[in-house]
Formats: C-alpha cells, sequence, structure tokens
C-alpha cells in the first residue's frame, strides 16, 4: 500500500489514504470533477486533505489534484474558510440508471389495430377496383 503524506488540523502526518468509505464525500469517486470545486467548499483542511490523498493514490486526476490543493492551501493559509454547505446533499450532476424494467403490460395494452382495406367504396379519390 501506498503511504502518502497528507495533512490533518495539526500538520502533516505519514498515514495512508482513507478508504473510499472513509470519504468526507460519500459519492466522491462518482463526482465530475466540473462539480468538485462547489462540494469540497463545505469541508476543513483535514476533510480536504483526505480527498487529496485518496484522489493520489486512487485517480491522481491532474485537474482534481490541482482544485484540492488550491482548496488545502486557501484553508491553511485562512484565505478560505468551509462555508456552511452541506457536502452530503443531493447530488443532482450524479447521472443514475433509470429503473430497470418495462411498464408495459397487458393491462396497458392498446386496442387492436385493423389496418384499411386497400381502397374505400364510399371515397371517390380511392375507389375499389
Amino acid at each position: 500500500m501506498l503511504v502518502v503524506r497528507w495533512g490533518t488540523g495539526r500538520g502533516v502526518t505519514d498515514q495512508s489514504a482513507p478508504h473510499h468509505d472513509q470519504l468526507p464525500l460519500p459519492d466522491y469517486d462518482h463526482l465530475p470533477i466540473g462539480s468538485l470545486e462547489g462540494r469540497i467548499r463545505a469541508l476543513d483542511a483535514e476533510g480536504v486533505a483526505a480527498l487529496l490523498a485518496y484522489e493520489r493514490e486512487h485517480g491522481d486526476r491532474l485537474p482534481a489534484v490541482n482544485v484540492l490543493e488550491r482548496r488545502l492551501e486557501g484553508l491553511r493559509s485562512g484565505d478560505a474558510e468551509p462555508t456552511g454547505a452541506d457536502p452530503l446533499a443531493e447530488t443532482p450532476e450524479v447521472q443514475h440508471a433509470p429503473p430497470t424494467g418495462s411498464p408495459v403490460s397487458p393491462q396497458t395494452e392498446g386496442d387492436p389495430v385493423n389496418p384499411p382495406s386497400h381502397g374505400d367504396p364510399t371515397n371517390p379519390a380511392q375507389p375499389r377496383g
């Protein structure tokens, strides 16, 4: 296992990255990078550091690492503070699978369709021949 240096509120320590079940954002693995910046605003420095350690060990996506590093630097320098937002709020940006199964059943079936015959004897534009 890779040991990553990640910070707590009291400094940097040598610890392994947290398991995905221990992350402060439970759907972190499924969040689009575009929504990551807004989602981490509610986290303190320890939460952002945990996400950064997890990201470096697992995905190591440069855009995600950059967003997390910038936020962590801001929190540690005092230029940023955690917001009152809920990091566990609904994630509409995550696409969930549609419900399975078909709503079609014999009870929802339409009336039988009887196609018209070729030509209508009462319509002079379509005489039967």
